[in-house]
Order: C-alpha cells, then structure tokens, then sequence
C-alpha cells in the first residue's frame, strides 16, 4: 500500500465515431458529461469527495472555455470540486492523467476524475483576420450609410473560411501537416506502400476479432429528442466503434489515392488513423485511498516520460519517450506484456518500431551504445489502433491506458506500455502495471 503510486480504479468511454457520423451532434462537451456520468455510475463513487477534474482536449468549443469544469458539473459534479482542460496535443489523455499524479506527489488531492475529449466533428470555420476587422468595423457602424460603407469593403474572399481541423492538424514551426510528417518517414526508412497497407488490414482485423472484448470499455449514447427534432427522424443508441471495416483488403486499400503527396505519396487515407469524435473518462487515486475504500484498481501508473523530437519526424516521438522512461523506471520493451503505440499513420509507427531497434539510431540520437527494443506484432496493439478505431485527439491517451489495463487483466499479465507520437515534435510513454492480488 502506498501513498504516493496512482492507481487506476476504472474508466470507461463514448463508442468512437468517424467525423461526420454518429456523434457529429455531440460537442466535446456532452461528449465528456457522457464519459463521466458513465463512470460515476459504473464506480458509484461519490462525487463530493473528488479532489479535481482533469480533462484533455485539444480543440476546445468556443462556447465552452474550460470544457473539463463544464463536463464536470453538467455530470452532477458538486461545484466545489474544481477542473482544469490539459492540452498537449495527441497526448492530452496522458497529460490528464500524469497531471493527477504529479497532483497527488504534491500533496493537491488524492482522488481524481481524469480523461479526454473531442469533437472533431465540431472544429470550427474560421474567418480571417481582415474579414473579422471589417465585421467588427460593421458592428461598430451606427447610420445606414456607414453600414452600407462597411458592407461595400466585404470582397468574395472575405467568406472564404479557415479550415479550423486543418490548421490545428498543420505545425506551424516546420510548415508539415502531420500526413506530410508520416510521408517524411516513410521516404526516410523505406516504408513501402505495401506495408503500410498490410499494417492497417491488420489493424481493422485486429478491432473486430475483440469487438467483444471492447465493448466492456464502452457505455451507450442515447438519442437525445432535441437532436432527434432538428433532424425529423429517428436514430439509434450508438453502442459500438464505426471505425473497423470488414471488408479492408490490400486490393481494396491499393485503390486508394495518396492524400499528402499526390504524385509519389504513399500515405492515404486507409493507412491513417480516421478523424473521431469520442470521450473517456477514468477514476484514479491514491493507492492508500484506493484500500481504504476497498475498491480494487484495474491497474498502476509505475512511471511515465514526456521527450521532444524533430516536429518534422514528430511521428518519431514515442522512440524518444520510451527511451526516457526507462531511464526514470529502469523497465524496457523487454519487461511489457502489451504495448500500445498510438497509430497516427502506419509509416509513423512502423518508423518507430524500426528506430527502436536501430543501434545506429540509439547512437546519433539518443546517445546510447544500444537500442531501445524489440516489439513483436504479438505484444502490440493487439485489439487493433487508430487505423481502426479512430483517433479524438484529445482522448487517445486516456483509451490506450483503458484498452490496456482492460487487456492486461484478461490476460493476467503484468505490465503494460503506453506510447504516443504528439504533434509538434513530442512522444509520450506510460508504464502501466495490474495490481498483484
């Protein structure tokens, strides 16, 4: 028993919904009061004594500034408990839990409610700067003649929005979008059109042999009747992923055009992680708190590593962050059971997989006389990715915790590393571990 190790009690989460589907009705909002109400109730803690809300979210709703206290109270949260919304990038699930740890170390609570959400969906158009000026300009207008001045500035271009997804998926220190990053790799490390088509195959095959098993993570969502009224029809409960496709073949997949490079890109839209809409949410505490309370964890966060990298090469994050965290826990890929890399592209993570047994790489870049590790196709993502089940980016960390700890106790196995390549240039790396009762 220990005062200073976090446990994972439970957790639960939203179906995962392609952009544009099932949940595109939802805000990142709602999407995270479904989460938590979930897992209040699967847990059936009490709200009163939550020492703080930890939500990740990395487009946050306008109408929704620190979306985590929304979800916090819309879920009947008591208002005294506070919340605050983690952003980095891809990682912010792993940010809202670390978060919690680093809270509990400083003697800040001992009992928190931690996740992620996104409505990718519900990324905003925007305007431009000149276009917002001469609406402000028309705000600001009192005679009709001043209105039909400020009225005459407007130009076509002017209406012409500002695609928010594209530009919060675009880094803005190197100029790549994060498919043109995955095209960098697959051209650096030889990753041919083939294999990255095989990866995903294997990753939808992968979903749907443990959609079953998956199902255990998730609780429905119900129509709700003003969203049913807007739309004069009838939908049903949203009870599982639309993401995994039955019928993906290297036939089917081989059709596909390149996105990023259009003349010798091999980066498409089958061998991407999908655009989703989703939420999770987890109740995690101290270990002494957990046995005080006699709830037993689905697991233990041992440690953990942030590092940064090229954002060019920023699918390269994870080789960086595992190699950290083994510097803090002394654990290698040896010592994992299962191990979650987080499926941004298939040449992201079959880049990293390459690097992580490289000597060479371990030598010019991190400094070491050895590689990092060698992980087989048995021990990762055994219940499928990203490609699959589709990427909230916001959520993604606390689901790989999730999947990950649900698959450890199937298997009653040990340890489990988690692992993210994030937008910018950085990876993130958990180590997770199930209790030995």
């Amino acid at each position: 028993m220990s005062a200073t190790r976090l446990v994972i009690v439970d957790g639960v989460r939203t179906p995962f919904s392609k952009m544009g589907t099932d949940l595109a009705h939802l805000g990142a909002d709602e999407l995270g009061r479904i989460a938590v109400s979930a897992l209040l109730a699967r847990t059936g803690i009490d709200p009163a004594i939550i020492d703080e809300v930890i939500f990740g979210c990395v487009a946050q709703p306008a109408d929704a500034a620190n979306v985590a206290r929304v979800i916090a109270l819309r879920a009947g949260i008591p208002e005294h408990v506070p919340a605050i919304t983690v952003h980095r990038n891809c990682a912010s699930g792993c940010e809202a839990i670390t978060q919690a740890q680093e809270k509990m170390l400083a003697g800040r609570g001992s009992i928190f409610v931690v996740g992620g959400t996104e409505s990718m969906s519900q990324v905003p158009l925007l305007f431009t700067m000149r276009a917002a000026q001469k609406f402000a300009k028309l705000s600001r207008a009192k005679s009709m003649w001043q209105r039909i001045g400020a009225m005459a500035a407007f130009r076509p271009s002017d209406f012409t929005p500002r695609i928010g997804l594209q530009l919060g998926l675009t880094d803005p220190v190197c100029g790549l979008n994060m498919g043109e990053t995955a095209e960098v790799l697959a051209r650096e490390f030889g990753l041919s059109r083939e294999l990255q088509d095989a990866f995903a195959v294997e990753s939808h095959a992968r979903a749907l042999a443990a959609r079953d098993k998956i199902a255990e993570e998730i609780c429905p969502v119900y129509p709700t009747l003003n969203v049913e009224r807007a739309r004069g029809k009838t939908s049903g409960t949203v009870m599982e992923d639309n993401g995994p496709r039955k019928d993906q073949t290297l036939e089917i997949l081989g059709k596909l055009r390149p996105v990023f490079e259009k003349r010798t890109g091999t980066v498409t839209a089958g061998n991407s992680s999908q655009i989703t809409d989703g939420a999770v949410a987890l109740l995690v505490m101290t270990e002494q708190k957990a046995t005080e309370m006699a709830l037993t964890p689905l697991g233990i966060l041992t440690g953990y590593a942030y590092a940064g990298c090229d954002p060019t090469r920023m699918g390269l994050g994870p080789v960086f962050a595992i190699a950290k965290a083994e510097e803090v826990t002394g654990l290698t890929t040896d010592h994992a059971d299962l191990i979650e890399i987080n499926e941004a592209f298939a040449a992201q993570v079959l880049a990293v997989l390459k690097c992580l047994r490289s000597d060479e790489f371990a030598a010019k870049f991190l400094r070491r006389s050895r590689h990092v590790g060698k992980i087989s196709k048995e021990r990762l993502n055994v219940n499928g990715g990203a490609i699959a089940l589709g990427h909230p980016v916001g959520a993604t960390g606390a689901r790989l915790a999730l999947t990950s700890l649900k698959e450890l106790a199937r298997r009653q196995a040990k340890r489990a590393l988690v692992s993210l390549c994030v937008g910018g240039g950085q990876g993130a790396a958990l180590w997770l571990e199930r209790p030995q009762l």
